[in-house]
């Protein structure tokens, strides 16, 4: 609890730092470039987009002097080929710590009401990008060990000088925490992905990009028989969103009868979800709804990666919660007393499930993981 205060003291300096700084006066303004059916999303006040701040977030993402012993960058654990996840049932930092969590994807990011896996305090990528830049349990990219010093690391190379200076015209000094943060967060709203199957579907009016078993898929995945679109729904295929023109923003985690060790509901000690914030019973177990766009690239599944494929992923929502049958986590997650009213089961048949999975495929955005935009610049 003592490191989540500080980290939160140090999101209010970078935010009230940013509310005293003048650098967009002569900022480039940005042009978004949204697919078909997408609003525009929100940007803080104090950190407005331009071309040339997302060009240094972009450097900034794939370098790796931005961890403890310069091994790791944020695109260690954030891959564009597996849509900006890792492929590892649960992270691993830069100092070697495994995580308790699976490394979630970043697409459409920018439209998220709440950030990580369960946390209900972050509400912008500018305070979520100094958890891994600072979190001591686990330790992620590790910069609390070098606190004074990693900015130099950038301030010295002379291709940096040219980013910043680019980024922040008008600030007197640039190599800040905030100027960092900031660049983050503007280049991670870029990320994103609007231009699969489905999406030339239904927004592009191309009757040929999504097959007939997809089609079908997509009546099961918005049915009340499955009740997927509960909490994969909207444009995201996520349950909040966050965008120009929202009145009212949503947090909503859930329970999906993962886990129910103890038969009374309890989930592993590391992995209690929402529970961990507020220590409400009801709050056991309960997580964000992630996209399910480029579901197909993500796996594993689910905020500890226990769960293999999509196969295991529809045959624990057909079962309305998974059973483990030995070991130390063994019980019947169907009978967890605080999972979610949506996950109720279903009866597929094979050809169903075979339809349904055609759907979940047709979320997949070739585009988005080799869009040289958000590519490795070096």
């Amino acid at each position: 609890m003592l490191r989540l205060i500080s980290l939160f003291f140090l999101a209010a300096f970078v935010l009230l730092s940013a509310c005293d700084s003048d650098d967009s006066a002569s900022e480039e303004p940005w042009q978004w470039n949204l697919p078909a059916g997408f609003p525009t999303p929100s940007v803080p006040e104090d950190n407005p987009m331009s071309t040339a701040k997302v060009e240094l977030g972009r450097h900034l993402f794939y370098d790796t002097r931005l961890s403890v012993n310069e091994t790791f960058s944020c695109a260690t654990c954030h891959q564009q080929d597996r849509a900006f996840t890792d492929g590892l049932p649960l992270a691993i930092g830069s100092t070697g710590e495994v995580h308790p969590r699976n490394s979630m994807t970043l697409t459409n990011v920018g439209y998220n009401s709440s950030f990580n896996w369960a946390n209900p305090l972050v509400h912008s990528l500018e305070e979520q990008a100094l958890t891994p830049m600072f979190g001591e349990d686990p330790v992620e990219l590790g910069l609390t060990e070098v606190e004074e010093s990693w900015l130099d690391r950038f301030a010295e190379d002379q291709l940096y000088q040219e980013l910043f200076e680019a980024a922040y015209p008008d600030s007197e000094e640039l190599f800040t925490l905030e100027a960092v943060v900031h660049a983050l967060a503007a280049f991670q709203r870029t990320l994103i992905s609007g231009n699969s199957d489905f999406d030339r579907f239904i927004y592009q009016d191309d009757e040929e990009a999504m097959t007939d078993s997809a089609r079908r898929g997509m009546s099961l995945f918005f049915s009340e028989r499955l009740e997927c679109f509960h909490c994969h729904g909207g444009f995201n295929f996520s349950h909040d969103v966050d965008h120009e023109g929202t009145v009212f923003t949503e947090t909503s985690f859930h329970n999906t009868g993962l886990y129910n060790y103890d038969h009374v509901g309890s989930y592993p000690p590391q992995n209690t979800g929402l529970y961990e914030f507020t220590g409400a019973p009801e709050d056991m177990g309960r997580f964000r709804a992630p996209t399910l766009r480029n579901i197909e690239l993500t796996a594993p599944y689910m905020h500890d990666g226990s769960v293999e494929t999509l196969d295991d992923v529809i045959d624990h929502y057909a079962a309305a919660g998974r059973t483990i049958h030995e070991g130390p986590w063994a019980g019947d997650g169907s009978r967890n007393p605080f999972k979610s009213p949506f996950v109720i089961g279903f009866s597929l048949s094979e050809s169903e499930v075979a339809d349904l999975k055609a759907f979940l495929k047709a979320l997949t955005d070739e585009e988005f993981v080799s869009n040289p935009d958000f590519s490795d610049p070096f």
